[in-house]
């Protein structure tokens, strides 16, 4: 019988059996192979990208942890040379905070930049741009007095004295720093859209780019926290100790300029080919960054509807919300504000907050190592995402820790702490960002819909950036003021740490958590798929389509009758509408 029903089977029935069978065989990457799907083109600009990522990296830690020591230590100063109530972290905070707003304005710039210039083009100006920027600082500092710390100036002047300095008002790094912001958050933002446009939207290879960029990303970052808090702050001083950030700045501008356009089907819409055109089709970098600001006022707030439109279209955008914006909130706090806090006043030196944030970085490096060798057994980001939540409680300890002053030592037991930390968001944000980069395409070429020209998938991750940016611009600030009037009450800020480290974390832990519970399907311990449409590979879409076509075909045969076979209701109902 089972011989009798085989040789009557319909060829429309053998093909979707067989289709089903090909669906079956999901393309499942070892640890081996994960290096070789990439093919020859994406493997060069992967090279090439992770080169220009790694000088950018080192010259951002050099740059960041210089200017946040420098204010922090010329704050503390004019307050000790005028006999006044030191405001040191609200006018950090302020810096920092004012800084991140523009970064918000620069990644608004991206969406109608990339949708006119190639990719590379864009971040190769960005980039250019914030290597200049930075070197204004480093001139107003000189022509005002400033110099290289001297040989022996510890020993002979005291670690307090900073006489090497330049006269310049503090508060003239405010405008400065603003300025680098808007290149920062172009860049930044780019980033993250950069990979799709590389390796396109395979799933498993923009997970796997993803962490090979993110661990040499953080490599770089941890090497240079260390040599800038180690090396470049003791003998050049901190006014001068991110002296090297032009130089790198300028040279991974000139490196990204060689990734070349990746092969592409004759079916991509011609939009998404004209990024991949040579630099000399286009405008040059500045004529490009002028003509994005003159756009950018508009296309601000275009950018920001698309962003919030899709983000709060359904359940499978909206908890992109906490579980990004937050977390990269939570994540830069810890880092820029309460390391700098505790190393200026729990151990009386802000240039070994850099070794904190080495230690944070490290951990980064684990959490982008460990997506990238475990991605076949944790499917989605939101396991990772879990991880970052609970062990954001570790910032607890901080409250009850009293460490002795002016001791390195203790700095590294700081580091060592955060890099737990940094190891779930890490992990998270590496395994996040492609999953919004895989859903962001396929929600682009899906809809067919016209967006104005601003690419859904940079309008997004614009959006995304700037509601952590926006957080961070009003509560920084804020913040700071409150550590500021604890210190002058009681002279310590143990209770400060109390209120903006172990509260305010576990609030942001729990709204974190929550939100890994929105997305359908999001109840298992590790789910395997978030509303089942998670674009795996282009092959397994291109076989799924393929399927449905088979069955229109059987459906169509079986609505046909056959001579000599008589004819049901349906059939005939079917025979008379034709």
């Amino acid at each position: 019988m089972a011989e009798l029903n085989k040789e009557h089977a319909s060829p429309t029935s053998s093909i979707i059996c067989e289709r089903q069978a090909e669906i079956r065989k999901k393309p499942r990457y070892s640890i081996r192979d994960s290096w070789r799907i990439f093919n020859r083109t994406e493997k060069r600009n992967i090279k090439i990208y992770v080169f220009g990522i790694m000088l950018y990296k080192f010259g951002i830690e050099a740059f960041n942890g210089s200017i946040i020591a420098l204010a922090t230590s010329r704050y503390d100063r004019e307050a000790s040379i005028a006999r006044s109530t030191a405001r040191t972290f609200e006018q950090v905070g302020l810096l920092t905070g004012l800084n991140q707003a523009c970064q918000c304005l620069g990644s608004m710039l991206v969406a109608p930049l990339i949708r006119k210039n190639p990719t590379k083009t864009v971040i190769s100006g960005a980039v250019l741009l914030f290597g200049l920027l930075t070197a204004i600082l480093l001139i107003v500092d000189a022509a005002t007095g400033g110099k290289l710390k001297p040989r022996g100036w510890d020993k002979s002047h005291g670690v307090d004295n900073f006489d090497y300095y330049g006269t310049y008002n503090t508060d003239v790094m405010i405008p400065i720093f603003c300025l680098t912001g808007l290149a920062y958050g172009m860049v930044e933002t780019i980033r993250r859209v950069i990979p799709k446009d590389i390796v396109g939207g395979d799933v498993q290879k923009l997970i796997r780019m993803d962490a090979i960029v993110h661990i040499f990303y953080e490599v770089s970052g941890t090497a240079g926290a260390l040599l800038t808090s180690l090396l470049l702050i003791p003998k050049l001083g901190n006014n001068m100790s991110f002296i090297v950030t032009p130089i790198l700045l300028s040279t991974a501008a000139a490196v990204w300029k060689f990734i070349v356009a990746p092969p592409r089907d004759e079916s991509i819409d011609g939009s998404e080919r004209g990024r991949f055109q040579s630099v000399q089709e286009n405008s040059s970098h500045f004529k490009s960054i002028v003509d994005g600001l003159t756009e950018g006022v508009v296309v601000f707030f275009k950018s920001v509807a698309l962003g919030l439109k899709i983000l709060f279209s359904s359940r499978r955008y909206v908890w992109l919300i906490p579980g990004y914006s937050i977390a990269l909130y939570s994540h830069r706090f810890l880092e820029n504000n309460i390391s700098t806090v505790v190393a200026q006043r729990y151990l009386g030196n802000a240039a070994w907050s850099q070794i904190i944030v080495a230690g944070s970085n490290f951990g980064e490096l684990l959490g982008a190592l460990f997506v990238f060798l475990f991605t076949n057994l944790v499917h989605t980001p939101l396991p990772w995402i879990r991880v970052d939540s609970i062990m954001l409680s570790v910032v607890w300890f901080l409250v009850s820790w009293y460490p002795s002053y002016r001791n390195m030592s203790q700095a590294w037991v700081i580091a060592g702490a955060f890099a737990p930390l940094s190891f779930g968001w890490a992990a998270g944000d590496v395994s996040l960002v492609a999953y919004i980069q895989s859903q962001l395409q396929a929600e682009e070429e899906r809809s067919g819909a016209n967006y104005d020209d601003i690419s859904p998938l940079s309008a997004v991750m614009s959006c995304l950036y700037s509601i952590y940016i926006v957080l961070y611009a009003i509560l920084s600030p804020l913040l700071g003021t409150y550590i500021d009037d604890v210190y002058t009450r009681k002279n310590d800020v143990h209770e400060a740490i109390k209120y903006i480290g172990g509260i305010q974390f576990s609030v942001i832990a729990g709204v974190i958590l929550a939100a890994t519970l929105v997305p359908r399907g999001s109840f298992s311990l590790n789910p395997k798929k978030l509303n089942g449409d998670i674009k795996v590979t282009d092959a397994e879409a291109r076989s799924t389509a393929q399927l449905t076509e088979s069955k229109a075909m059987e459906d169509d045969a079986a609505s046909t009758p056959v001579p000599g076979t008589p004819i049901s209701q349906n059939q005939e109902t079917r025979v008379r509408n034709q």
